[in-house]
């Protein structure tokens, strides 16, 4: 994989923005509405690129996904089930037992995470 950004959206209710950089890493995670975007960098310069792609695979990996927090990260998830909604990485898959990715109807990534991850 190539080189990314990683942006991160919220609300800044709480003052995290003028918190000192070690406080700040350190309360990213633990707020409202944060959302991230992913960006893999420019997948249109490379001559093999066929167009519309999720991103996520060959050809034209571009676009990452976008993550959304939940308040109760086991019963969304079981609900996601429920509904039929198909998923990438289920929270008891591989190591990261805290996070989950669902796919919605265009293959896109959608990570689930909960309000307050602890890293």
């Amino acid at each position: 994989m190539g080189d990314f950004t990683l942006y991160f959206l919220g609300y800044d209710h709480d003052g995290i923005s003028q918190l000192p950089a070690e406080e700040k890493a350190k309360a990213r995670f633990n707020r409202e509405g944060s959302s991230s975007l992913r960006t893999i960098t420019a997948p249109e310069s490379d001559a093999s690129f066929q167009g519309y792609a999720s991103g996520n695979s060959d050809p034209g990996r571009g676009f990452g996904h976008i993550a959304i927090t939940v308040d109760n990260i086991q019963e969304a998830c079981a609900r996601l089930e429920k509904l039929n909604v198909p998923f990438k990485k289920r929270l008891t898959d591989g190591k990261m037992r805290n996070i989950a990715f669902v796919l919605d109807p265009d293959g896109y990534w959608v990570e689930i995470v909960p309000n307050a991850l602890k890293l």
